[in-house]
């Protein structure tokens, strides 16, 4: 037994007894492994063949299972793993001495666990050397980890037991300078901005008799309220246009008689939610179109970032597939698309190759910024290309409502959109999805560019704007109309226009054919409701003025003098209609009713604290009873809408 000087000697013998003699098989059996494991590396072996249960791409996580099942790595692994999350929890105790967290029970909970056993998946990975050797040259590097960065979940990996997990975060979280370093979610911010317009307060007659606007046959406020109220959110009142709520649905209204291109028809009636005062209904008839000429369309569609969700661009490319159905052989169509710059997807091409343009459509994709400025020039050249003498032009814009690149400004849209309307090419304005919604814009394109603002938030809603009401939306047969009323003094001691406040007009714009107004399409219907308080009821809310009050007449028979102004399409003259107003002048009717409750309706969204004591119960109760001929179900929606309404108020 020989004797050693010390432990170092002892070690040093038994590690020289315990080497095995020279065996040659043995090492040209471990030249060959390291020859093939060489070729590995450098990428010169045959690539293993992917399959459906290990594709190439997991080659990664194929490897790290094997890593953690081989014999011989799971002792390095196990005290790598060890020493790393010691060193995390030495960093965080000397980061944030107080509380101190305490990863020792995390260890002992996850260690004392008993391994998964391995998946067949995995013990076939062990056989593949050349996996073995691309893993350890990626194993070679180790990338840094910030505290507040969690590392994704490995398959084939053996995570934490759920209770160990729930305790491991419970502790952490209670230390507040971690806490403020982990990721906090973001309460996402509604980009979507409307007009801020005032309603339009009560005039005094003695002292105000006129009242000019121009009409509307803008939709978006009202499929707006519908999509919040889906949603299960009242809209914001500033998105509440009273006037596009009544003239969303189509009434039958008094045809047109002749060569004019509208019938306008006013009646009196007892208003609903006061019947000290009374309503006036101005009610519009646009005539239709039995020949039509030939149309040029150009879609120019917003494909930015902002247009991926399933409500903007694929709801979007599925609306003008619609719309095709519609067109006739000689009918043109292309498409402008803008996402960081502007670009002609579809050049100009003839509804009758169908299929070409909806191939067009349907290879559309959402990404980049949204280049809007540049989109219109692009479209209007487009259609300055395509329009002939006798045909009808028109660039469609369609858009979730944000132009953050190129002519930023309104101003600098209006006045683009202002000048290209005089070449007799039209704008109209198509919205789509939420959250990113700038209707303000929309709506000064729309009412500069003489066409119609729409909001689309179902495939239903685009087949009401884009196929049943094409004719409307695209052929215009009176421009620029304006509606004056003067008010009797004698009879009429206050009014109140309802709705139409971004419509207003100045008393001397009427008469000024220089200053623009709303169009009226083919079959349109345009309604307007005043409330007027007679001279001597118990609804007057103002004081006579003891100095300056206009004298009234004497005349007792009249209510209100009419007048309309409009232009021929094309023309630069507008021509006059005129008419009086008697008292109780006619019978309302079911129609009159209807639109009553659906401006009733609208006021109580906005919060008009003028009805007093009538409510949700009240107009949804006017409106059931005045539905009327409800051919595709508009009038019975808006009922529903009235009840959603009235429930979520209620919260």
């Amino acid at each position: 037994m020989p004797e050693f000087k010390d432990e170092l000697d002892k070690l040093r013998a038994a590690l020289r007894d315990a080497t095995p003699a020279p065996d040659e098989a043995s090492k040209e059996a471990a030249l060959r492994v390291a020859e093939k494991n060489f070729a590995n590396l450098q990428g010169s072996a045959t690539a293993v063949r992917p399959t459906d249960i290990n594709p190439e791409r997991a080659g990664f996580l194929k490897g790290l299972g094997q890593m953690f099942m081989k014999p011989n790595l799971k002792p390095m692994m196990l005290a790598t793993s060890s020493l790393v999350i010691v060193g995390v929890g030495t960093v965080l105790v000397t980061r944030q001495p107080a509380p101190p967290i305490q990863p020792a029970t995390v260890v002992e909970k996850v260690v004392a666990e008993p391994p998964a056993p391995a998946s067949p998946a995995v013990a076939d990975m062990e056989a593949d050397d050349a996996t073995t050797g691309r893993l350890m040259s990626r194993s070679s590097g180790v990338k840094r980890m910030k505290l507040d960065e969690a590392p994704a979940p490995i398959s084939g990996a053996r995570q934490p037991a759920p209770q160990a997990m729930a305790e491991s975060t419970q502790s952490i979280a209670t230390n507040g300078a971690f806490r403020d370093r982990l990721p906090q979610p973001q309460i996402a911010q509604s980009r979507d901005q409307f007009p801020d317009a005032t309603p339009n307060p009560l005039k005094v007659t003695s002292e105000e008799p006129v009242s000019t606007f121009s009409i509307d046959v803008d939709t978006a406020s009202y499929s707006w309220l519908r999509s919040s109220l889906s949603r299960g959110q009242l809209p914001d009142p500033k998105s509440v246009r009273v006037e596009e709520l009544v003239n969303y649905f189509p009434y039958a209204y008094p045809v047109p008689v002749g060569d004019v291109p509208f019938q306008q028809t006013v009646t009196v009636s007892e208003t609903p939610w006061n019947p000290d005062t009374q309503l006036m209904h101005i009610a519009i008839q646009g005539a239709q179109v039995t020949e039509r000429p030939p149309l040029n369309l150009v879609f120019l569609l917003d494909t930015s970032g902002s247009m991926q969700d399933a409500n903007k661009l694929p709801l979007l490319v599925q609306s003008f597939r619609l719309m095709l159905g519609q067109l006739r052989p000689e009918d043109e169509v292309a498409i402008v698309t803008y996402a960081g710059s502007a670009g002609t997807v579809l050049e100009p091409t003839k509804a009758s190759e169908r299929r070409k343009i909806e191939d067009a459509l349907l290879r559309l994709s959402a990404g980049g910024s949204t280049a809007g400025g540049e989109g219109l020039r692009a479209a209007y050249a487009l259609a300055d290309q395509m329009s002939r003498d006798g045909e009808v032009s028109r660039v469609l814009l369609a858009t979730d409502g944000d132009f953050n690149v190129g002519m930023q400004s309104n101003a600098e849209l209006k006045g683009f959109v202002e000048q290209k309307r005089k070449s007799g090419t039209y704008l109209s304005v198509f919205g789509f999805g939420r959250g990113n919604v700038n209707d303000a814009l929309m709506q000064t394109l729309a009412q500069n560019g003489n066409g119609q603002a729409a909001y689309i938030d179902t495939l239903a809603e685009a087949q009401k704007v884009l196929v049943d009401q094409l004719s409307g939306a695209m052929f215009t047969i009176a421009q620029d109309v304006k509606i004056q009323v003067e008010f009797n003094p004698a009879t009429v001691a206050e009014y109140r226009l309802i709705g139409y406040e971004t419509r207003a007009l100045k008393r001397e714009d009427f008469n000024n054919d220089k200053v623009d107004a709303g169009e009226i399409g083919a079959g349109h219907t345009v309604t307007a409701l005043y409330e007027v308080t007679p001279v001597g009821s118990d609804a007057v809310l103002t004081d006579p003025l003891r100095f300056g009050t206009v004298a009234a007449d004497g005349n007792t028979s009249d209510l209100a003098f009419l007048r309309l102004r409009y232009k021929e399409p094309g023309a630069t003259q507008s021509k006059l209609l005129e008419e009086v107003v008697p008292v109780g002048s006619g019978d309302a009717g079911s129609e009159a009713a209807f639109s009553a409750a659906i401006a009733g309706f609208g006021q109580l969204l906005r919060g008009n604290t003028a009805l007093g004591e009538w409510g949700y119960s009240d107009a949804i109760a006017l409106a059931n009873a005045n539905k009327g001929n409800d051919e595709f179900g508009y009038r019975a929606e808006a009922v529903k809408l009235m009840r959603l309404a009235q429930s979520l108020s209620q919260n």
